[in-house]
């Protein structure tokens, strides 16, 4: 490793070396965000309620990149940062090989499932006679050719992020994203391509970033190997990589899972329905991307210190990022609620997509502070190596919780229920994760008061 970057883990005052891995990786993510909002924002424009409707639809789809990109990604970030910690460069260039090739080979296999198999999977999506062929047309250029690009660009980012050039990960990141703001405008209204230019537009961006990422490792000091001569089914490489990654992957299932029903709730009301849960599930991921940005951002931190058993300075790192987690989503939360209409009317205008979207932008950001320490905890257990607790609490936050409420309330409230199901899901999963972390945290103290003792 870097010795700035052994540094950066072992000696740099906590506060410092929080922010300065976690400032670029929530910029990134936001970055990452502010695109997948332009495709709507753009496609909004239009003034065409199928297509943005189509996006909405199409984007539980699309996630599924996301799914794949976590689990190895995060899975591999764990591993070769802990192999870091105990010196291990080999097995960290292992755990890098085999999460990059094993993550755009399961991406090739799934454009290629969704291109045969179109004609069953967009109807469960919820696509209609408006919608299926906007539909269609999105998913081609994002999936069917894009899934490998999409897929490798942020699983190279969580990779070169656990050995701590965070900056650098979240400029390819960010790469992709302004590239995709960029290119958005000129596919969708120049060349009148319409929700098709919207596509090509993410899919370039995201090959372009790929390849950022590929320079820069090559060139760069980095213990992380794209060759795949270093790929390896061997040392429990595979299992730990998967195993850790697991929990992000179920929750981004899960999370796909809970839009598709979601959707097919909403559009047995109206395809504005549709576009205005959309909107306003986009506009209320700004509070995700920061809590994501914050939480995998300290990864390679508080697994470095864990394997090197600095339970001290781990600790400090949790407490760091809890509250800059807790501020900064806060803020976030009174935002988006005080300023839902005219945020939902920059999108779209459409008077009844105005209206369900803004009242429905109000409810579901209602929760972001206590997604923000859902997060936290996920990912604690994920940089210690812990598998069954994330696992848990990914499935709980996603459609283990919100559908069952999505129907339930739904019966009770009509539209306005489905929304509901958002924050009342949230709140369930953050109780859970609190009961679960206290313990493991008064076991640190205990571990780290027995280690001072000791050298005493």
């Amino acid at each position: 490793m870097n010795t700035d970057n052994t540094e950066l883990f072992t000696r740099t005052p906590v506060p410092r070396a929080v922010l300065s891995l976690v400032i670029p990786t929530v910029i990134s993510q936001l970055i990452t965000v502010v695109y997948n909002m332009a495709d709507t924002f753009f496609i909004g424009q239009l003034r065409d309620p199928n297509q943005v409707a189509a996006a909405s639809l199409s984007l539980p789809l699309f996630l599924l990149t996301t799914g794949m990109a976590n689990l190895f990604g995060i899975g591999g970030a764990s591993l070769i940062s802990r192999s870091l910690g105990v010196n291990d460069a080999q097995r960290a260039r292992s755990a890098a090989a085999f999460s990059l090739w094993s993550a755009a080979g399961m991406a090739l296999c799934y454009g290629f499932i969704i291109a045969l198999f179109r004609a069953q999977i967009l109807p469960i999506a919820g696509a209609n006679a408006g919608t299926y062929d906007f539909c269609y047309r999105y998913l081609f250029w994002t999936v069917t050719v894009g899934a490998v690009p999409t897929v490798a660009n942020a699983t190279l980012a969580h990779l070169v992020r656990a050995e701590g050039y965070s900056a650098q990960a979240s400029f390819g990141v960010a790469l992709g994203g302004v590239l995709n703001i960029i290119l958005d405008p000129i596919f969708i209204f120049p060349l009148g391509l319409q929700i098709e230019g919207a596509a090509i537009a993410t899919m370039l961006s995201n090959l372009i970033a790929t390849l950022y990422f590929v320079v820069l490792i090559q060139r760069g000091n980095f213990n992380l190997s794209l060759n795949p001569r270093h790929y390896t089914l061997r040392d429990g490489i595979p299992k730990e990589v998967l195993l850790v990654g697991l929990p992000s992957c179920a929750m981004n299932l899960m999370a796909v899972f809970s839009n598709v029903m979601m959707n097919r709730l909403m559009v047995s009301y109206s395809n504005a329905a549709v576009a205005g849960i959309g909107i306003a599930k986009k506009i209320d991921m700004l509070a995700f991307a920061i809590a994501n940005g914050l939480s995998q951002g300290v990864i390679p931190l508080i697994g470095f210190n864990y394997s090197a058993k600095n339970f001290a300075r781990m600790r400090a790192a949790i407490r760091m990022t809890l509250l800059l987690s807790l501020v900064v989503t806060t803020l976030g939360a009174v935002l988006l609620f005080t300023c839902a209409g005219p945020i939902v009317r920059a999108f779209i205008d459409d008077p009844e997509t105005v209206r369900l979207g803004g009242m429905f932008q109000r409810i579901i950001c209602l929760t972001g502070p206590f997604t923000a320490v859902t997060m936290v905890i996920i990912t604690i257990f994920q940089s210690v190596g812990r598998k069954v607790q994330p696992l848990l609490l990914s499935m709980l936050r996603k459609g283990g919780l919100d559908v069952p409420f999505m129907f339930l309330m739904n019966a009770v409230a009509g539209v306005n229920g489905i929304a509901w199901a958002t924050p009342m899901a949230d709140t369930c999963a953050m109780i859970t994760g609190l009961i679960l972390f206290v313990p493991f945290w008064r076991r640190l103290g205990r571990e780290n008061r027995a280690i001072l003792n000791t050298n005493l």
